[in-house]
């Protein structure tokens, strides 16, 4: 178990390392046989479990570290999985002959490192504030397949190092069987059903209890893969050990050991979309995720990883939706709900299809205090609102908890505004209330407002456009050039008699120099 028992947890020791383990303990009192512990697996041990714990990992880890392994696991009935109830350390001292104390301690913290540095275990320290103690939880992993065992280069070798490469083939022939002469050259036919082809599931209905059920088994596990995520980031050991030993990924998944760039990519990735451990490795695990040659294709990956954010965005929107409906968050008793009043200054402009039914206090109040469906119909002129609004404003309601009051204003903008009642066009101006922190009646009004001061604003420079003469619009945005210069028209005026003609005349020669 390498554990600085005054610093980080669940760091795994590799064999060349193990020997500092204990240098690293600087509070022997963090870990004595007094503490409590519990252990989590979700597996059961079959034969071949048991075959390749003696036959293969007790040559690398040694008698007494198979030991441990076997008396966590058996901490509980070999026909369950999950957790066992927490027991004070001193237990397990007992059942393995260790003596109470320092020296036991030690010894016993050197075999869980081993089992930790061949993928067996995983040691967590968690601090319980109500005891004010820490607690031990011994999370045990299934013994490698063979032939998954023997595909795992540095386990190979270590056990090379143990028994020899002589010893090494004999224990491969013993546990993996080749296939009959010729079998696997001969050509094959894949025959396997698939699911959909045989079974189809009903998907219309949404079964609340059974996924409150799941939900709760599994948030325990989840959540602290998710924090470990975050805190850490993943490390090789930790997709390894998940990863399903029989995908034609495998092999690349195990050279991410010598790849750290692309380890660093995989993490960047699974906190950007807030992937768990167990998404993370089902991605790994997709097609055209890694290039023929091995290399990790990012923009695959990244978009996989979007997929899986965004449904599970929904599938958490959907089922939060369906908790609210059956068991509302905050019961409201109707008979003393008091109705909340409108100041002047916040009163909204009644709309056209309203005049005649309530005057602008009425309408506020309205507007103020009922709930936004009873809204939402008064909009509607046959009082039926179709499925796809409501399902917007019930996402609206539910998922982005905007008040009621809000809504019903938002409601009122989307109509005086002309606006669409399409889904993109409602979510666009709720996004933006969101984004501007509006949450109280009087700040949605200001809202509004505000929307249509800039909208009127938006016009005037068009219609002082519009009234100019000869530039049209285009002269509008540029502004006045140049005073208006007077034109010589042909406009009709009045006759000029004989003798004003020859005064003309006249004036004419005079002004020519003539006399």
């Amino acid at each position: 178990m390498a554990v600085e028992l005054c610093g980080k947890i669940n760091r795994r020791v590799l064999p060349e390392d193990r020997g500092n383990a204990e240098m690293r303990m600087t509070n022997m009192l963090h870990f004595t046989e007094n503490h409590r512990f519990c252990v989590y697996r979700d597996f059961a041990l079959s034969s071949l479990d048991y075959k390749m714990l003696i036959k293969i990992y007790q040559p690398m880890v040694g008698a007494l570290a198979v030991a441990v392994f076997s008396t966590l696991h058996q901490q509980f009935a070999g026909d369950r999985v999950g957790f066992s109830s927490l027991e004070q350390q001193r237990t397990l001292f007992l059942s393995l002959d260790l003596e109470p104390g320092e020296r036991g301690r030690k010894i016993f913290i050197d075999q869980t490192s081993k089992l930790e540095a061949v993928g067996l275990l995983q040691t967590t320290r968690r601090f319980l504030p109500d005891s004010e103690d820490y607690v031990y939880e011994y999370q045990l992993y299934q013994p490698l397949a063979p032939a998954e065992f023997f595909r795992n280069q540095h386990l190979t070798y270590l056990l090379r190092d143990k028994v020899g490469k002589f010893s090494l083939l004999f224990l491969r022939d013993e546990l993996v069987s080749a296939a009959p002469e010729g079998f696997t050259e001969a050509n094959g036919e894949n025959l396997s059903v698939p699911f959909y082809e045989l079974f189809r599931l009903n998907t219309q209905v949404f079964d609340y209890e059974l996924e409150q059920g799941f939900g709760e088994t599994a948030v325990a596990r989840d959540s602290r893969i998710k924090l470990d995520i975050i805190s850490k980031g993943l490390t090789y050991e930790d997709i390894i050990m998940r990863f399903p030993r029989q995908s034609r990924n495998r092999e690349y998944v195990e050279a991410l050991k010598y790849r750290q760039d692309q380890m660093i990519e995989i993490n960047m990735i699974a906190q950007k979309y807030e992937l768990t451990l167990q998404e993370t490795c089902r991605l790994l695990d997709e097609d055209s995720v890694f290039e023929e040659d091995g290399a990790l294709n990012r923009e695959a990956l990244k978009h996989k990883a979007n997929l899986y954010f965004r449904q599970g965005k929904k599938r958490e929107d959907q089922v939060e939706r369906q908790t609210n409906k059956v068991i509302p968050l905050h019961p409201i008793d109707e008979e003393n709900v008091e109705e909340k009043s409108v100041e002047m200054q916040f009163y909204l402009e009644v709309p056209a299809i309203f005049q005649g039914q309530c005057d602008q206090h009425q309408y506020n109040m309205i507007m103020r205090n009922d709930p936004y469906t009873k809204v939402l119909k008064k909009f509607f002129s046959q009082g039926s609102v179709p499925d796809g609004i409501l399902d917007v404003f019930e996402k609206i309601d539910l998922n982005y908890k905007l008040p009621e009051e809000v809504i019903n204003v938002l409601i009122h903008y989307i109509h005086v505004d002309r606006r669409s009642w399409a889904k993109s066009s409602i979510e666009t101006v709720a996004a933006d209330m969101l984004g501007k922190q509006v949450a109280t009646y009087e700040q949605a009004v200001d809202y509004v407002n505000e929307k249509a001061r800039l909208k009127a604003r938006g016009k005037e420079p068009a219609k002082a456009a519009g009234g100019r003469t000869g530039t049209g619009a285009s002269a509008g945005r540029r502004g006045r050039q140049k005073p208006p210069l007077p034109t010589v028209t042909n406009a009709p005026g009045k006759a000029v008699t004989p003798e004003e003609f020859n005064e003309m005349w006249k004036r004419a020669e005079r002004m020519d120099g003539n006399p």
